[in-house]
């Protein structure tokens, strides 16, 4: 059960009518994660919805990265619905299976890419340091550009705000949908991959 009232768009207020249809109409095409606990501050849910379609659609970095990058945070929070959604994208995206499966029982993946590689190394390095060593920096941006480097973190600390989001307020995976995940966060990949 949620947390807070997850109000249908028949009960929302004209103001959150808007955005609630303007994110519909979006790329995202439906509103199932962390909008429905925004959208009770209708201003929040507005910037939270076009920041989000930058850093999901719109980065300097390819698609397969990008989703890897979230479903790293997804399991590092132990979020449901953000795995649940960014798993399939990255599958779409051409992540491997293989990769996609050790992230998600927590083990270390092998990576036949480096970029994958880097873009795991990093991610991990923001969540369980707060910040990225400066070779693993220096080679992230020395194959992104500044403009990847910085769209990879504010990409990291967004779907960190996205799980934490879904985590505090118990948003539901939508109806039929099982718990993909077992467990909370990378605890054991981090300490697999130290």
């Amino acid at each position: 059960m949620p947390r807070i009232a997850l109000p249908g768009r028949e009960e929302l207020s004209p103001e959150q009518q808007r955005v609630h249809d303007g994110v519909v109409s979006g790329p995202r095409g439906t509103i199932i994660g962390p909008l429905r606990a925004a959208i009770h501050n209708p201003e929040l849910a507005e910037k939270w919805s076009a920041l989000g379609e930058v850093l999901r659609f719109r980065t300097a970095l390819p698609k397969r990265l990008n989703e890897l990058a979230i479903i790293i945070t997804a399991r590092r929070f132990g979020s449901q619905i953000e795995w649940w959604v960014h798993a399939r994208a990255a599958a779409e995206a051409g992540l491997p299976e293989a990769v996609i499966e050790a992230i998600r029982h927590a083990a270390p993946p092998a990576f036949d890419d480096a970029a994958d590689g880097e873009i795991y190394a990093f991610t991990r390095a923001l969540h369980h340091e707060g910040i990225v060593p400066q070779p693993l920096y220096d080679a992230v941006l020395a194959r992104w550009g500044t403009r990847g480097v910085v769209d990879l973190t504010a990409l990291i600390g967004y779907y960190t705000m996205v799980s934490y989001t879904l985590n505090n307020h118990d948003i539901p995976l939508p109806d039929g949908v099982a718990p993909p995940l077992a467990g909370q966060g990378l605890t054991n990949l981090a300490e697999a991959a130290a």
